[in-house]
């Protein structure tokens, strides 16, 4: 390129250079913004957003607040609902076991003193397989005996229920009382379990439940109707427990399996009279032979000979 050409162009890109200069001059003259402005006004924009988007993850973060809080407040709610629930069964419980009647009480003491003393003696256990002190069975049938001795009209009841979409289907024994002594009343059935506390006991219930079950009489002896409402207040809490620990309730610890115990269909019966063993000293005991001791020479009524043989 000759010099003359490179001078041209020199001067047509200072000129140019020039009206570019003088043309920003004039389109930016009435704005304060600078290119710098520009950049740190978006840096500042950035900032902004990222302001915003702290503000939104803020507001993200008060909303998890709020529903950690939210949460918390349904779990002192519950909390409270659960203790309101437990205090109010164990103020039933022990209003249903303040009540008594005259009937009632002497029963209960009678029984309580047969009990105390069967335990020190023992008693005569009769079955294949003789417990110690006497199995369930055997002292339900000493106690029975000995409050009829007491003019009690007392008997070992069986109750016996068919299964159904709820609950399965079982038997049960215990002794039940009548009396008739009040017109006005008619009868009165008083139902004597000799394990009752056991009846309601659960391998994995909660501090609160066993609370609630140990307050409950080891023999219980009281009107069916009261037995009832015990029936309702212990299995309202053994439901309330499983729900609480999430487990799901056994269908003999239902409220009709545990009624069906002592309100089902029953059988009365007195129990047999248990015989004492005699010994009797007047004769000799007999002697008891086989074959293998038997002497067929010196006992046998026929008189054999013995036959030499050569």
């Amino acid at each position: 390129m000759s010099i003359r050409v490179r001078d041209i162009l020199a001067v047509y890109m200072a000129e140019e250079a020039m009206r570019f200069s003088s043309d920003n001059r004039n389109k930016y003259s009435g704005e304060p913004e600078s290119v710098a402005v520009m950049i740190f006004g978006f840096l500042e924009e950035s900032e902004e957003s990222s302001d915003s988007s702290s503000n939104s993850t803020d507001s993200y973060g008060s909303e998890d607040l709020f529903a950690e809080e939210e949460e918390e407040e349904g779990n002192s709610c519950n909390a409270e609902e659960s203790k309101a629930f437990w205090e109010s069964q164990e103020e039933l419980l022990q209003a249903t076991l303040c009540r008594t009647s005259t009937i009632e009480s002497k029963v209960r003491q009678t029984t309580k003193d047969l009990v105390r003393e069967l335990q020190t003696v023992g008693i005569n256990c009769v079955c294949r397989r003789p417990v110690t002190k006497g199995c369930r069975d055997c002292m339900q049938r000493e106690i029975s005996n000995r409050l009829q001795k007491a003019g009690y009209d007392c008997a070992i009841c069986k109750s016996k229920w068919m299964s159904s979409n709820d609950i399965p289907s079982g038997e049960h024994t215990y002794m039940e009382v009548v009396d008739n002594s009040s017109s006005k009343k008619g009868e009165i059935r008083i139902v004597i379990e000799l394990n009752f506390r056991g009846e309601f006991e659960m391998a994995r219930a909660g501090e609160e439940y066993n609370r609630l079950a140990n307050k409950l009489p080891v023999v219980f002896v009281g009107k069916i109707e009261r037995l009832r409402a015990l029936i309702k207040i212990l299995c309202a809490a053994s439901k309330r427990c499983m729900k609480e620990r999430k487990m799901h309730m056994a269908p003999w610890r239902k409220q009709k399996y545990m009624q069906a115990k002592w309100h089902g269909k029953r059988e009365r019966s007195a129990p047999p009279p248990v015989l004492p063993v005699v010994e009797r000293l007047d004769q000799p005991s007999r002697r008891r032979s086989s074959m293998l001791t038997f002497d067929l020479l010196e006992n046998s009524p026929l008189h054999c000979m013995a036959i030499e043989v050569v």
